[in-house]
């Protein structure tokens, strides 16, 4: 099967990002709304590498879950999903920050916190780490570190919780409604991972502002793209015997990559076929168990399907 890598709609105003792309969508109420179109596209070390069958579907139905389940907490851009692919959304200016939350210190790429630690840093983020911590281990407290948004190709660069307003890049008041909220979301997340047998240990979010100024979650959030998930009931075991956690999320990319000698560099190196398709696995399990539904895959090819779902769409 071939997977869904892109789709050009006649929509106005089209943005393209990694995973994702975007236009305009007329809106009778002024507020501005912009259709998301999510496409199999997986990236790793801030490249797009290749393609993975239904993970756009999964990230999509995936994200909407989530959104509903966290919706008390703070208020998010969904509109409706018309396609399994596709987000309607309210219009949003994106803060220009990305706010990674880590309750384990682990991770391979060079801003993951184990990696850090482990080539000598002590102070990480503006946190201070003591020495003898263990990878993949949990964190003695939740911890906001930020980022700046790695775009046209470029890496992210890690920030401090003060930096971020001591640069101006977010107004004082409004960075800690997003640091509070940010907080918030990644326990109610840890919660409920847990009552599906996972272990949450650090997810990403992204924020933005609507027409009317009011703070919005937007993008995606606790994905198997945005996030690592753990089994939980072979964790212990695995950890004991120096082993890596029993993943449900692109980490078996990442370290796919790695081993091929790839940090994010030019060209990135093909990988095995069975890469793709365990990929595709455990994001459809990942689904299944959070959620507590049966995955229905969309039809493939995707772009006839998404043309005619958005025939019920006001364009």
């Amino acid at each position: 099967m071939e997977p869904f890598l892109d789709i050009d709609l006649p929509l106005p105003d089209r943005r393209d990002g990694k995973v994702r792309v975007s236009y305009a969508l007329p809106d009778a109420d002024g507020e501005g709304r912009r259709l998301f179109v999510t496409t199999d596209r997986l990236s790793a070390f801030d490249r797009i590498i290749a393609g993975v069958p239904y993970k756009g579907q999964v990230l999509n139905q995936l994200a909407a879950w989530w959104f509903a389940e966290t919706a008390d907490i703070v208020p998010n851009h969904v509109v409706a999903v018309p396609d399994p692919n596709l987000l309607v959304a309210r219009a949003a200016t994106p803060l220009p920050v990305e706010v990674v939350v880590r309750g384990y210190i682990t991770g391979v790429t060079s801003t993951s916190l184990w990696q850090q630690y482990a080539d000598g840093a002590r102070e990480i983020y503006g946190h201070r780490f003591p020495d003898g911590l263990r990878k993949n281990t949990v964190l003695p407290n939740v911890l906001v570190t930020p980022t700046t948004k790695g775009n046209d190709g470029a890496h992210d660069v890690p920030l401090t919780v003060a930096e971020v307003a001591q640069r101006g890049l977010v107004e004082p008041r409004r960075w800690g409604e997003v640091v509070e909220a940010a907080i918030q979301l990644f326990q109610r997340g840890q919660q409920k991972a847990a009552e599906a047998g996972l272990i949450l240990a650090d997810t990403k979010y992204e924020f933005g502002t609507a027409a009317d100024g009011s703070l919005l979650l937007i993008d995606e959030m606790h994905t198997p793209d945005s996030s690592r998930y753990w089994v939980a009931d072979s964790y212990e075991d695995r950890l004991a015997a120096g082993e890596e956690p029993e993943s449900l999320d692109k980490e078996v990319v990442r370290r796919a990559l790695l081993t091929a000698g790839y940090r994010g560099d030019g060209e990135p190196p093909a990988l095995p076929a069975e890469v793709w398709s365990e990929t595709t696995r455990r994001y459809i399990t990942a689904f299944e168990r959070l959620t507590g539904t049966t995955f229905e895959p969309g039809a493939y090819p995707v772009p006839p399907r998404i043309m005619e779902n958005l025939r019920h769409v006001p364009v």
